[in-house]
């Protein structure tokens, strides 16, 4: 079944690079140049990825981004000029799994929609894996801490299921990156220190031990506490 990649872009040039670009990869693409335009598309035709640019007349990129994820899990890749830190922080934040800074290389957008395609690709033999009192089922992507059902956005999902996967074991930076990302932000990024964060707040309350621990210097590891 061909994929359906939707570009949500106001620049004509690039929209039109893009459209035959992804075409000539064997993708179906469907565009829009407003953000309102954009949504009425994803409705009536859910995408399997969307490219999204910020700067949209009328609902903006990050609105879009927003009511796009409140919707489901779809891959979203940003295409933007801002170039900094905290812009790309923003655009992850409201939901985004991955960001390209304009101009960007046409062979790269490709490899990034071939990685996101496969990470969201359903895994045919369903896994339940379980630490301690956490438990994630990989075929729901749900997470319980007890009785507790743990609601998880997509990156957090991820991160979670590497921890899962690798319990006990230090993770550095780099694997990280490359696991949940697929690239490295740069040092100037602290996004895995934003989401472990998010995790912890979501994974652990008054009552609850920590269990994912900070190794100084080195990266995150799931034990439980000493």
């Amino acid at each position: 079944m061909t994929a359906r990649i939707l570009v949500i872009e106001d620049d004509e040039g690039i929209l039109t690079f893009l459209r035959r670009g992804l075409a000539y990869e064997g993708y179906e693409v469907f565009d829009a140049t407003d953000g309102k335009t954009g949504l009425s598309i994803a409705r009536d035709h859910p995408p399997d990825l969307v490219v999204l640019d910020l700067m949209l007349p009328g609902i903006d990129g990050l609105e879009v981004c927003r009511r796009l994820r409140a919707g489901g899990d779809v891959p979203i890749i940003i295409l933007t000029a801002k170039d900094g830190v905290n812009d790309r922080i923003v655009g992850l934040d409201m939901g985004a799994d991955d960001y390209m800074v304009k101009p960007f290389d046409l062979d790269e957008l490709l490899a990034r929609i071939r990685a996101l395609m496969r990470r969201s690709q359903p895994s045919s033999r369903p896994k339940v894996y379980q630490f301690s009192d956490l438990s994630l089922d990989t075929g729901t992507r749900q997470a319980h801490r007890g009785e507790q059902i743990i609601t998880l956005t997509a990156k957090e999902y991820e991160l979670l299921e590497l921890f899962m996967r690798h319990p006990r074991q230090v993770l550095t930076r780099d694997v990280i990156y490359d696991s949940v990302w697929g690239y490295d932000f740069g040092g100037e990024s602290n996004i895995i220190e934003v989401y472990v964060r998010y995790l912890r707040q979501k994974l652990e309350d008054t009552e609850a031990d920590r269990l994912i621990h900070t190794v100084r210097g080195v990266g995150y590891v799931l034990r439980k506490t000493d």
